[in-house]
């Protein structure tokens, strides 16, 4: 009989899995659709970018709700809701209607914040960043393996089947059958916490004031503006990046195109279990990776990362201006390293630092970091730039004011009190202490 706790990881992952195959569909058939519909380069662009615009409001949201009623009731009610939105979208007959129905059934990306909430109320502090990064890493391997890999190959350019001719609407037909089936199945297998001295813990711990105190102190600040270079550019270019193979390489074979964009979504997905380890590890073993941040262990590890992701995204400018394709897909999949450790670094740090408000901490981190996914598409495809390899680069410096607040947040002396200190809103009680009942 396999463990609760592993039963329940694997629930989460299989979730976030297909929520983030659902999120992501939209990108390998954007040719066809743009076909259908007549849409520019910059359009899709701004298609890209709606089909995540409900996502930051709704993380905001479910993270308190998930804290309050349990990951099995949260998880099952978004599941069906997506399933339903992608079964529509399939028979749209009208753009208004097709992008409507996509953007509800873009809440799949909700899905994350669930899976993070009910995963660190079965596993222990010294191993929440293995954990967390299983369920995200995996998770997150659906917008690379599941829709780009995956469903191009089964709903691919000649594809026939009974209910459909056109590929696009089958897969997004037969994704949301699933959804709702895994969304029946989480309620029915799924269990909220270890104990239920926990789940009280955490139930009584959620409030429309505790979000406010918890988003607003200077450790949620720091790890939101740190998601949104992170996983925000990571939504990003899981949803460009087939685009941009396509139009700046001359790529237009589609299951070819969105091949070379799995690989920067295979990298950002499976890799980040191992920026979750290694922060785990250095904190462990109180190994020093950056002394200038001295004996804040998890804080080195994620500032080196960050570091990381700007200078790989100037590499990625400097090789698509080498006119080769191959050189392109090397220097994103290095971007999609850089992704995967950082944000299993940071998602490493949230419930370490906020115990009894993962769900809340995951809401504000991953919402405001999902405005990256809004924003960078936007710049990956402006019509002022002089080509669209420049994109990358705009985005990196932008980032750089991001690693100028961590450097700030992430010294001992403010380190060692961002869970109390922040913002003016105030609070009952310190929120970053340990949590007894989360042993196994």
């Amino acid at each position: 009989m396999i463990d609760d706790k592993w039963k329940n990881l694997i629930l989460a992952t299989l979730m976030f899995n297909l929520g983030f195959t659902i999120w992501f569909s939209f990108a390998p058939f954007t040719d066809d659709i743009a076909t259908e519909f007549g849409l520019s380069v910059t359009e899709l662009g701004i298609v890209s970018s709606a089909a995540v615009v409900a996502v930051p409001a709704g993380r905001l949201l479910i993270g308190p709700l998930t804290d309050r009623f349990g990951a099995p009731i949260t998880a099952s009610v978004t599941l069906v809701i997506v399933g339903v939105f992608s079964v529509i979208s399939a028979f749209a007959q009208t753009y208004e209607v097709f992008t409507v129905s996509r953007v509800i059934a873009s809440l799949a990306g909700i899905t994350f914040v669930i899976g993070i909430q009910h995963v660190s109320e079965w596993f222990k502090e010294e191993n929440l960043g293995m954990a967390e990064g299983i369920f995200a890493g995996v998770g997150n391997a659906g917008a690379g393996l599941g829709a780009y890999v995956t469903l191009p190959r089964i709903f691919g350019a000649d594809y026939a089947g009974p209910l459909f001719s056109t590929n696009w609407r089958a897969a997004f037909f037969y994704t949301g059958l699933v959804a709702i089936v895994l969304g029946l199945s989480y309620s029915l297998f799924g269990d909220a916490a270890k104990t239920e001295e926990k789940r009280r813990a955490t139930r009584e711990s959620a409030s429309l004031r505790r979000v406010l105190y918890v988003g607003t102190r200077y450790g949620a600040i720091v790890l939101s503006a740190a998601y949104v270079m992170t996983f925000g550019l990571e939504v990003a270019m899981n949803g460009w990046l087939g685009t941009y193979y396509r139009e700046a390489f001359g790529q237009g074979d589609i299951v070819i195109a969105a091949t070379f964009a799995a690989t920067f979504s295979i990298a950002a997905g499976l890799l980040r279990p191992i920026g979750g380890y290694i922060s785990d590890l250095v904190a462990r073993t109180e190994r020093s990776v950056l002394p200038w941040f001295e004996g804040r262990y998890r804080e080195q590890w994620t500032f080196t990362m960050l570091v990381f992701v700007v200078v790989s995204l100037l590499v990625m400018t400097a090789a698509g201006l080498t006119g080769n394709i191959y050189v392109a897909v090397v220097a994103g999949f290095f971007v999609g390293v850089g992704c995967a450790f950082s944000e299993g670094a940071i998602f490493a740090q949230v419930p370490a630092m906020f115990p009894n408000n993962s769900g809340t901490v995951s809401g504000v981190v991953g919402g405001i970091g999902t405005v990256g996914g809004t924003v960078y598409p936007l710049v990956f495809a402006a019509p002022f730039l002089p080509n669209l390899h420049v994109g990358y680069a705009v985005v990196a410096v932008t980032m750089i004011p991001v690693l100028a607040l961590c450097s700030w947040v992430f010294q001992p002396r403010i380190a060692e009190r961002a869970t109390e200190d922040g913002l003016a809103v105030g609070g009952d009680e310190p929120i970053g202490a340990a949590n007894p009942t989360g042993d196994d």
